[in-house]
């Protein structure tokens, strides 16, 4: 099941600038700062729990920069087209100013949940994934029932691209997230895994925040049971 597109239109803006913004931003530093140049520099930029706790490299401020960076290009691909189709209606309910404190909200609450989970980690961890994640739950809380254009393989090999209603897709990776992350608790085994699932949690998790940025318009609408 692969997103392709949010097909409701947009009420109060003509075209997500913040959102597109946003990409630009996160292709241009993998292709200015590609991971292989990442060198000695990678503890001061990436989230390195064990490092935040001790107050060396970049501490805190690694929150903010690691969302900025990935691994690679699929790593890119994969979560700037996750905030492409979520991004744009999120936005024209906040406004692009408000979206953006949004996102960096959301990134950075997902890099402290995942801190606090992993605090002896000395593994780097970066990526736009917790953000993405946070912008997927502001999706569904404002908008449960829109229609997600999705990709989706029959018998393993037929595809098709029917629509969606956005809570079955977000809950849908929402669960793909718990049982690893579950383990990770129960049993400390972080080192199994290369994805940061406590990370898009605590993004998820601090979606619970997106109607403290609404415009006052959307908030209305919101409340009174409207499509926002």
């Amino acid at each position: 099941m692969f997103p392709i597109n949010d097909t409701e239109p947009s009420r109060y803006s003509a075209f997500p600038i913040m959102t597109f913004s946003l990409i630009l931003i996160n292709t241009a530093i993998l292709f200015v700062f590609p991971p292989s140049r990442y060198g000695y520099y990678f503890e001061m930029v990436a989230t390195v729990p064990a490092m935040v706790f001790a107050r060396v490299s970049g501490g805190f401020l690694t929150g903010l920069t690691s969302m900025f960076l990935h691994g690679g290009f699929f790593h890119l691909f994969g979560n700037m087209f996750g905030l492409w189709v979520f991004g744009k209606r999120v936005e024209d309910a906040c406004g692009p100013w408000r979206f953006l404190a949004f996102y960096l909200l959301v990134g950075y609450g997902s890099d402290l949940i995942y801190t606090l989970v992993n605090a002896e980690s000395n593994i780097p961890v970066v990526g736009a994934s917790g953000a993405v994640f946070g912008v997927m739950g502001a999706y569904l809380i404002l908008y449960p029932k829109g229609r997600i254009r999705t990709l989706v393989f029959v018998f393993s090999f037929i595809p098709t691209w029917p629509k969606i209603r956005a809570y079955w897709i977000i809950l849908y990776f929402l669960a793909l997230q718990l049982v690893p992350a579950i383990n990770i608790i129960i049993n400390e085994a972080n080192s199994q895994y290369q994805v940061a699932y406590w990370g898009h949690l605590g993004g998820f998790f601090a979606s619970l925040s997106i109607l403290l940025f609404l415009r006052p318009e959307a908030f209305a609408r919101y409340w009174s049971d409207t499509q926002v």
